[in-house]
């Protein structure tokens, strides 16, 4: 697992604010542990504060706008696109309007100063979304569609399509985030010229130019009505039988797809944790981007913990021979199969729940349920297998619990059923006590949660 991460020190960049057209100036500002990604409008009195959260969407009309409370931000999803490929969880943004400034229409800079300041790695583990199974979402209204499916590891296929002779049907694709900077990154905004009018007129697009971002001109006006936008624009007037890209030549082929891919990229990570998973996007936009997000959310405040994944075709960290050199116990008391997972602050293990089980002779025999207790004392000895791989010669140390506390059972565990454990650090050992809390899962769905208080013990 990797661990968290954020920026060495303050940085900030400015420009113009696409669709007010003020100069705006953002920094970025090194945040602790846990922080996540905040903006705080240092305009406003008080310099109210945004969690960088899909929960806080109001609009997506050429852009994502956040809003809490009275207060906006606009605007963000290039910033957002930077900050998730470069792994960063915590960051505070200060920006002194209502939108970040749009640079060049594409992440590239953002990436570049991200890169050049460095970055701090973190104590606290990062935490992922681990998609396990398809889930698909479709807007009705736009023919957009966005399929995720379960990966080891985040990649994305982008499919876009307009009816326009000039761009008409596009495809771009990321494996990997490692590649987001070169490939990536430097896609900029694009924009139609028949749209442009309508823009204007809902009082948008202020600060847009042909250095932030392309402009396609597809559906051939008059001179004159070209002329016009021109000037609102401060443009330079352009050859009316010309159709194509005002700007001249893309950086790539399929810029527009790969800005697009961009976009999706932003708007997901305000999922508030990276995700790993294969993302299939057709005619992607910002509504359909920050909805999916807004669903994703709603599943992650349902359950306090995501189930760990057990692959048993992967050879376990600590086998059962393993577990017994360290561990006291034996049959019938011994509780945990193997371990399959331990980290500085984390360790899950696995039982498998028999019918030869002897607790099962009494308990009941007509309808045989593991005890409560019982699942609690294989959560313990879990536990207390991560709390001797802190100590040098843990076969000479036993752990004994001191309290357990908030224990629940949510299910009955029965003959048949896979437990598995989640057990992490909630504070650094002390004077030999530690304090854990702990999950045991069946099926990915929890059964019984409690919180151990456990003293480390040399044995005489």
């Amino acid at each position: 697992m990797s661990k968290q991460k954020t920026i060495k020190k303050s940085f900030s960049l400015s420009g113009r604010g696409l669709h007010t057209g003020l100069n705006i100036e953002l920094v970025f500002t090194p945040a602790p542990e846990n922080h996540g990604i905040k903006i705080k409008r240092i305009d406003l009195p008080d310099q109210p504060i945004i969690d960088a959260l899909a929960d806080y969407v109001t609009e997506t009309n050429r852009g994502t706008v956040l809003k809490k409370g009275d207060v906006t931000i606009s605007t963000i999803e290039h910033v957002m696109a930077a900050l998730y490929a470069s792994g960063i969880d915590n960051c505070l943004l200060e920006v002194n309007a209502a939108e970040f400034p749009i640079l060049d229409g594409s992440s590239k800079i953002i990436v570049e100063q991200l890169a050049s300041v460095g970055y701090e790695e973190q104590n606290a583990e990062k935490q992922y979304y681990i998609i396990r199974k398809k889930i698909e979402y479709t807007d009705s209204t736009t023919g957009a569609k966005i399929t995720i499916l379960p990966d080891d590891e985040f990649s994305i296929d982008v499919h876009i399509g307009y009816k326009s002779n000039v761009l008409n049907n596009q495809f771009a694709s990321l494996n990997s985030l490692d590649q987001f900077a070169e490939e990536i990154s430097g896609a900029r905004t694009f924009v139609f010229v028949r749209e442009i009018e309508t823009l204007l007129n809902m009082n948008l697009i202020k600060g847009g130019d042909l250095k932030n971002a392309i402009v396609i001109y597809d559906e051939e006006k008059s001179q004159e009505e070209l002329d016009k936008l021109a000037d609102l624009l401060g443009q330079p007037h352009h050859d009316a039988t010309r159709l194509g890209y005002l700007n001249g030549s893309l950086k790539y082929d399929n810029e527009p797809a790969r800005h697009k891919l961009l976009d999706v990229i932003g708007d997901l990570s305000l999922i508030g944790m990276p995700i790993k998973a294969k993302i299939i996007a057709y005619y992607p936009g910002h509504k359909i981007n920050t909805d999916l997000a807004k669903q994703i959310r709603k599943e992650i405040k349902k359950i306090e913990i995501q189930a760990p994944i057990y692959d048993d075709t992967v050879a376990p960290v600590l086998d059962v021979n393993e577990i017994k050199k360290l561990l006291p116990h034996r049959w019938p008391f011994l509780l945990v199969d193997k371990i399959i997972d331990k980290r500085e602050t984390v360790i899950v293990g696995v039982k498998n729940v028999t019918c030869n089980e002897t607790f099962f002779m009494g308990h009941f025999p007509d309808e045989p349920v593991m005890p409560g207790v019982l699942i609690i004392e294989a959560m313990a000895q879990t536990g207390g297998l991560l709390v001797l791989s802190s100590v040098d010669e843990p076969e000479r140390y036993s752990t004994y619990f001191l309290k357990i506390d908030s224990v629940k059972f949510r299910q009955k565990v029965v003959p048949g059923d896979t437990l598995v454990f989640h057990l992490e650090m909630l504070e650094p050992i002390r004077r030999g006590c530690a304090l854990m809390k702990g999950h045991a899962f069946v099926g990915g769905k929890i059964v019984t949660e409690a919180v151990f208080m456990a003293q480390i013990v040399k044995n005489k």
